[in-house]
């Protein structure tokens, strides 16, 4: 991110000094652009425990440094004035008080060019967080993994027990012309073999040896998980977004890849059965997955739940846990801690956020942006270039109203939203040159659409913030 905007820093003085405030959000939307690659769980009940952390957002929490943040980028004019918590606070309050976003909304603001915190606002305090946990899977994948890891499904073969194995790596992006590969290459090994009459089974035993359903159950918005599926489980064709789910994604890829690998050749007999590969099983073909970058990013733009919740579970085997949900929340937790990342008045049950009980504070997820901005840490970086673009790309593409409008081109943010929980957590620019990170986390609203307008508007004030 610093790398981008650096590049861009001659063409923003230009337009800063010369153009219209369109040209503006325009030239801002290209400095935080990254690269985009596709291809690849009851609320907590009593809110008096938490009511002991809320601090006025004039209080001690504005006006600090966060923790383990860093000074990341310069101003772009270096004349700008430093910001204030007390200009933050004239500007945001406002905006923050609107009767949509209920009475539990918390908040934080960090600014990016020296990492003081701005604003804070019940900041250390627990909210479910919906998608915007999807950060925290992003950063802590990207640390356990590294950003050029892929996800690999391969094909072995026991020749003393004359069958060929589809082994699940845990690659929700697998396509249908990823299994017409394997099946022309296995097809291909086997001849070479000499091998006659083949049947095919299927290894799962990658994520405890079958399909874990999400406490929420399969829906439109996720699958069964299991380490084998192609497309995500989705049975209409669709590529992201809610779709229809099969009911075992496992079997029915591997009932594709059987029908593959006889078009390609082989002779193929009975069903496909469920049953781990041998050991010494040989290595036939394997497909790789796009580099974990890319992966991050295509999660993060279309809030893709299957490849949040398979990426959790990379975490956790990268870490020597199980791969579960207790055993991802365990690793995210290992991996904060190894960013230097405290997570106090957290909860972290699943990758996704569509487990209600999970719990974030916008202290976590704003510091966690912070990270990602470390020049020092360019691995993380696709958890900044992932976040959807306000009014343009993935879950904020029909926000923020027309071209123009606050927030336009210069808000990226994750957006969250479960029933009575609306949330958004990412970056703003600013109008001379500076990059806040922000996290708002609403509950009890009552009016989804509503909220989503209110955060809308808080995240536009940022960006249209003269706050020195």
């Amino acid at each position: 991110m610093l790398e981008s905007l650096r590049r861009h820093r001659a063409t923003w003085r230009i337009v800063i000094g010369s153009a219209t405030a369109g040209l503006v959000l325009a030239a801002v939307a290209v400095a935080l652009t990254g690269p985009w690659d596709s291809g690849r769980r009851a609320a907590e009940r009593a809110h008096a425990a938490e009511a002991d952390t809320r601090r006025d957002p004039s209080g001690a929490d504005a006006g600090v440094t966060v923790p383990g943040a860093v000074s990341v980028l310069d101003p772009l004019d270096g004349t700008a004035p430093e910001y204030t918590a007390e200009a933050v606070r004239r500007v945001l309050g406002p905006a923050l008080t609107d009767g949509a976003l209920g009475d539990g909304t918390t908040a934080a603001v960090v600014d990016l060019t020296t990492g003081e915190t701005l604003y804070a606002d019940h900041a250390t305090t627990g909210r479910a967080p919906a998608s915007t946990v999807k950060i925290i899977t992003a950063v802590t994948a990207l640390n356990a993994l590294g950003p050029d890891h892929r996800l690999a499904t391969t094909v072995r073969w026991d020749e003393d027990g004359g069958r060929v194995f589809l082994v699940g790596g845990g690659d929700p992006t697998l396509t249908a012309d990823d299994l017409t590969d394997l099946a022309e290459r296995t097809a291909a090994a086997l001849a070479d073999r000499g091998a006659g009459r083949v049947r095919v089974a299927y290894d799962t035993s990658l994520y405890r040896g079958g399909g874990e359903r999400h406490p929420i159950g399969v829906n439109d918005n996720i699958a069964a998980i299991t380490p084998l599926m192609v497309n995500e489980g989705r049975t209409d064709g669709s590529s992201h977004g809610p779709a229809p789910r099969a009911d075992d994604p496992a079997a029915e890829a591997a009932d594709a890849f059987a029908d593959a690998l006889a078009t390609a050749g082989a002779r193929v007999g009975g069903d496909p059965a469920d049953r781990k590969a041998p050991d010494d099983a040989e290595e036939l073909a394997v497909v790789r997955s796009a580099p974990l970058s890319s992966l991050v990013e295509r999660m993060l733009t279309d809030s893709d739940n299957d490849l949040a919740e398979a990426l959790g579970r990379h975490t956790a085997l990268a870490g020597g846990e199980r791969a579960d949900f207790e055993g991802l929340g365990r690793a995210m937790s290992a991996q904060l801690d190894d960013l230097g990342l405290a997570h106090d008045g957290a909860r972290l049950v699943d990758a996704s956020g569509l487990d209600r009980d999970g719990r974030l504070t916008a202290e976590l997820l704003t510091r966690a942006l912070a990270t990602a901005a470390d020049p020092g840490r360019p691995e993380l970086r696709s958890a900044l270039t992932g976040l959807p673009v306000a009014g343009f790309t993935g879950t904020l593409a029909s926000r923020y109203g027309d071209e123009g409008a606050d927030g336009s081109g210069v808000v990226r943010a994750k957006t969250g939203t479960l029933t009575g929980v609306n949330t958004l957590a990412g970056t703003a620019g600013t109008p001379d040159g500076r990059v806040l990170a922000f996290a708002f986390l609403a509950a009890d609203t009552t009016d989804p659409d509503a909220a989503e307008a209110a955060l809308d508007r808080a995240a536009g004030a940022l960006a249209g913030c003269g706050c020195g």
